[in-house]
């Protein structure tokens, strides 16, 4: 029962909880997520049981034909042709097999003519080496193909609260471990560009390649915003009421402690009354786009604007930093200012994103 709605795959927890303090934080998170999921696979269509597969790199495919009219009138036919990810440890690769450990499995993977790889720039899939972290996103109709690969790539996101030389030490949030990020003097450059103030109390966002509990940064994931975090000027003032969709900038981040296929989203306008670890913390609430509140468990249907790819996600946890940045996403045009979702890593992969360009121009719709 619980495996047969991936659109519906929820965290077991509030991002990044760690402290006994939240406890019971992460019991009414789960909760709230997991009654949802019980109800709609109890009370879902009989023609629709077993329709989807999950989307995480562990089942298989779905038995529905995408344009079943079924699926298509509840708003689940598009999780049908999202491509699925598989992270494991590489054991050998060569010109046209990838072999990752997945856990306890080891699964094998065709490399096509057109498959990519990355470890910090773009390299070909052989050049892959054994032990590499890799994040593999299969293609949409083949169980094992890959189509592509990322090696060891990281993401940093937050507040500088110390430099020394080309070390920076980041707070992620209240309830997240400080992260340290090196500058290489090769990149150092091109991330200044972007990012031009590297001081204590500014906002950074940089992705590269891990290095066991350090970030190599390789490149600016977006353009530092002039303020520092703690004089984040004030949201435009919106008239009426709020539209129904929303749009702005989707991210990603590292999986941390949740499940690394987990579908799923973090919300930079959690309610303040929400049990959520960095309420509790004492994160804050402010966000630079108007949002409506809401819950853990609250369902939003993400639509990457660059692909059109769409589906529905549950809120898993909060965003405490994404809500302080005012940046916009140039993937495709220009998005309007402000974050407007902090999506799981195989979340991003399955919308359509590339996880070295950090976000795609997004549109969020709130309902069931």
């Amino acid at each position: 029962m619980l495996g047969g709605r991936p659109d519906f795959a929820c965290c077991d927890r509030c991002a990044g909880l760690t402290a006994s303090t939240v406890g019971s934080a992460t019991a009414s998170a789960a909760a709230v997520a997991r009654r949802r999921l019980l109800k709609a696979a109890v009370f879902r269509p009989q023609a629709e049981a077993g329709a989807v597969g999950a989307v995480g790199g562990s089942s298989g495919g779905s038995s529905r034909a995408p344009d079943d009219p079924v699926s298509r009138d509840i708003g689940f036919a598009d999780s049908f042709q999202l491509p699925r990810t598989v992270a494991g440890i590489v054991l050998d690769v060569s010109p046209h097999v990838l072999v990752v450990a997945d856990g306890e499995c080891e699964r094998r993977f065709t490399l096509t003519a057109a498959a990519t790889a990355w470890r910090g720039t773009q390299l070909e899939p052989a050049a892959l080496r054994r032990d590499d972290h890799a994040i593999v996103r299969l293609h949409p109709f083949g169980r094992n193909v890959a189509d592509r690969i990322w090696a060891n790539i990281g993401r940093v996101t937050g507040i500088i609260t110390e430099r020394s030389g080309n070390q920076l030490v980041v707070d992620e949030g209240a309830t997240r471990q400080p992260q340290v990020i090196t500058l290489r003097p090769g990149a150092l450059g091109r991330i200044q560009v972007r990012f031009p103030t590297l001081e204590p109390g500014y906002l950074v966002d940089i992705i590269g390649t891990r290095r066991q509990d350090e970030l190599i940064g390789v490149i600016p994931a977006t353009s530092q915003p002039a303020y520092p975090a703690h004089r984040m000027p004030a949201p435009p003032l919106v008239s009426g009421h709020l539209p129904g969709s929303i749009t702005g900038s989707a991210t990603w981040h590292e999986p941390r402690e949740e499940p690394p296929g987990i579908l799923g989203t973090s919300y930079p306008a959690l309610d303040p009354e929400t049990p959520c670890a960095e309420n509790l913390a004492g994160g804050v609430h402010q966000s630079y786009s108007r949002m409506p509140f809401l819950s853990i468990g609250s369902i939003l249907r993400i639509r990457n604007d660059c692909t059109g790819a769409s589906c529905l996600m549950p809120v898993t946890g909060c965003a405490p930093i994404g809500r302080l940045f005012n940046d916009r996403c140039v993937t495709c045009g220009t998005s309007p200012r402000g974050r407007v979702a902090d999506l799981t890593l195989a979340s991003f992969i399955a919308l359509g994103g590339e996880l070295e360009r950090g976000c795609f121009n997004a549109t969020i719709t709130i309902g069931e």
